[in-house]
């Protein structure tokens, strides 16, 4: 039995079936699709994983429709545009949730995201276009070009929009450790590195996406 196919069959264990396991895992998007997500989307799925770090998904949920509306329907323009003004009337709006530095994150992810579209047509294209070989090359570059990107909340907004990439929770960082390919949660570049190239031998072992391995991982040891 090939290494991954055991952690699978651990998986499949716990879950009680491979059908059970099969209705856990989550999906990818093409290419294509996800390179025609307009702008205002991304930006409105780098906000919500803003401010559901460290917080309640199910409040932040319950307000998006204020979200939406107090941040012009996230249009990159409007929000790059915000001034200082704008933002501190904000901080006392009751649509949303008035965390100020979380709140100015929106202007400064409007910029990163008009930003790369000069550079690539479109931020869309640009994430559809970055090679799954190095998804973690990826969450650099969203956290080093955004605000508040990084750690797993640049990872967890890939994910909801349908870009391919694992996420290192507790249970995938388990499972990384069970499988000897790092001897504590990867968080430093080294890791990382040993991390994408395990994903990468079990992508071209079982022909499974990234998001897929990442879960049926996390469910082995959980």
């Amino acid at each position: 039995m090939s290494d991954f196919l055991k952690i699978e069959q651990r998986a499949v264990e716990r879950c009680g079936g491979p059908e059970a396991l099969a209705d856990r895992l989550p999906t990818a998007r093409s290419a294509r699709a996800l390179a025609n997500v307009t702008d205002d989307r991304w930006l409105s799925a780098m906000t919500r994983a803003v401010f559901r770090s460290g917080f309640v998904w199910r409040v932040v949920d319950a307000k998006w429709d204020g979200f939406e509306a107090a941040f012009h329907a996230f249009d990159t323009m409007a929000c790059a545009m915000l001034g200082d003004e704008e933002l501190e009337a904000l901080q006392a709006d009751a649509r949303i949730i008035r965390n100020g530095p979380k709140i100015r994150t929106v202007r400064e992810n409007a910029a990163f995201v008009r930003r790369i579209k000069g550079e690539h047509g479109s931020f869309a294209k640009w994430v559809a276009d970055w090679p799954v070989d190095d998804i973690v090359g990826l969450w650099q570059a969203m956290k080093q070009g955004g605000a508040r990107l990084g750690g797993n909340t640049g990872p967890m907004m890939l994910r909801a929009m349908g870009k391919d990439t694992f996420i290192i929770t507790r249970d995938t960082g388990a499972g990384l450790i069970a499988a000897g390919v790092v001897d504590k949660p990867p968080t430093g570049k080294g890791a990382l590195a040993k991390t994408q190239a395990a994903f990468n031998a079990w992508r071209a072992e079982t022909g499974r996406p990234l998001c897929e391995l990442s879960r049926i991982l996390a469910l082995s040891v959980n």
